[in-house]
Formats: structure tokens, C-alpha cells, sequence
């Protein structure tokens, strides 16, 4: 599992022009109420690096946390947790709602490795919303890990009761679905190690392409 290291804001952004030098992503997705801000400090083991609000709908940024840790064989790993703006909040207007979408196509639509995590709230049933947003990533060929947040408010028969009808809801195996708090902290190593697996896997790609351009660029003898 990774151990973390540092971890800092590195850009706030609405544009590409305006992101941060190019890491891998691991990018959050979920209603404005989700707690992707807490998800992130839980797994950072800061208290409020990442902007919480009491208000939900009122993030309307693209928060880049970059990470740096240490996979379990030593290798040195540098990522950024990217916060994206909550969908579905009814108190905003629609060309608000439009504007956050654009925003998230924008950021989609780059090139960087990116894990997609969408989380939804265990208590209640996914929403259209949900359902389309995890759809419309799968269709593009994202890897999506689907989160059901706020595990702690709920007893282990209500879980289990809420994770069928998840799992339903999203067309997603149950075994699939992390279970997650920040509370209790249930589901921060298996999300860490989710992580890691990503991270590592994206090595031997980039030492590859490094091993090219390395050969393409000695001399002939």
C-alpha cells in the first residue's frame, strides 16, 4: 500500500491552459454533496487540505492535489487527486450545471493516464444523474471504481440492504464497490492500494516509450 509522503494544492483550474504540469489523475466524480473533498484528506491523512464546504454546489473548480509517496517495492510515485465540481445540485441554475459539465469534458478530453472514482452516497439510491455519469465514463474507457461513501451512518444490515440496491441501480457487481468513510476510515487501504495498482501498472508503459525515443536518439554507428 502507498505511503504517503507530501501533498499539496497545485492549481486550481476552469481550463486547460490554466492545469498544473502534466502527473497522472486519479479524478473524483459525484454529486455536490458526495464528500470527495473528505475521501481525499482521509486518504492524504490531512484534515483540510482539500476545500470542504458546508454549502453543497458551491465548488465550481477543478482542484488538482498533487501526491507524492512511496509504492510497497520503494518506487517513487507522484499523482494528483483531482476534485471536480459535484453534478446534480438542484439550487444552481442549468447553464451553471452546463458550464461545471464543460468543464468536466475539458479535463477528460486530455491525455494524462486517468482512474476514475465515482462516489455516491450509501444511504440513498443512486440518482439519474449517478447512472449517467458512470455511464458516460465507462462508455469513453475509463477505469471506474464505483464508492459508496458514508459508510458510517449505517449499520451493517443497512450496508448490505443499500449495496444490493447500488449494485442494481449502477449495474455494477456488488464485490466491485468499495465501501468507504471518513469516519471510521473503512475503505482508505483498499482505495490506496487501488491507487498504487494504477500507478505501478503505468511504469513499464512509460519506460518503454522512454526506451524509444532513447534509441532513436543515439547515433548510428
Amino acid at each position: 500500500m502507498i505511503k504517503i509522503r507530501n501533498s499539496r494544492l497545485a492549481a486550481s483550474a476552469v481550463r486547460p491552459n490554466q492545469y498544473p504540469e502534466p502527473l497522472p489523475q486519479i479524478a473524483l466524480f459525484g454529486r455536490s454533496n458526495a464528500g470527495k473533498s473528505s475521501l481525499i484528506n482521509t486518504l492524504i491523512n490531512r484534515k483540510n487540505l482539500a476545500r470542504t464546504s458546508s454549502a453543497p454546489g458551491k465548488t465550481r473548480l477543478l482542484n488538482f492535489y498533487q501526491v507524492d509517496g512511496l509504492a510497497e517495492s520503494g518506487e517513487a510515485l507522484s499523482w494528483y487527486f483531482v476534485d471536480l465540481p459535484g453534478y446534480g445540485y438542484a439550487k444552481v441554475s442549468k447553464s451553471e450545471r452546463d458550464q461545471w459539465l464543460r468543464i468536466i469534458e475539458q479535463l477528460l478530453a486530455t491525455e494524462s493516464p486517468r482512474l476514475c472514482w465515482q462516489l455516491v452516497d450509501i444511504r440513498h439510491e443512486p440518482s439519474a444523474q449517478d447512472v449517467a455519469m458512470y455511464q458516460i465514463l465507462v462508455d469513453a474507457g475509463f477505469p471506474v471504481t464505483l464508492i459508496a461513501n458514508k459508510a458510517d451512518k449505517l449499520s451493517n444490515n443497512q450496508k448490505a440492504q443499500s449495496l444490493r440496491q447500488i449494485s442494481a441501480a449502477m449495474g455494477v457487481p456488488r464485490q466491485e464497490i468499495v465501501v468507504f468513510s471518513a469516519v471510521s476510515r473503512e475503505g482508505r487501504e483498499a482505495l490506496l492500494q487501488r491507487a498504487e495498482d494504477f500507478l505501478c501498472s503505468l511504469a513499464p508503459a512509460e519506460e518503454a516509450e522512454a526506451a524509444v525515443e532513447s534509441a532513436a536518439e543515439a547515433p548510428l554507428e
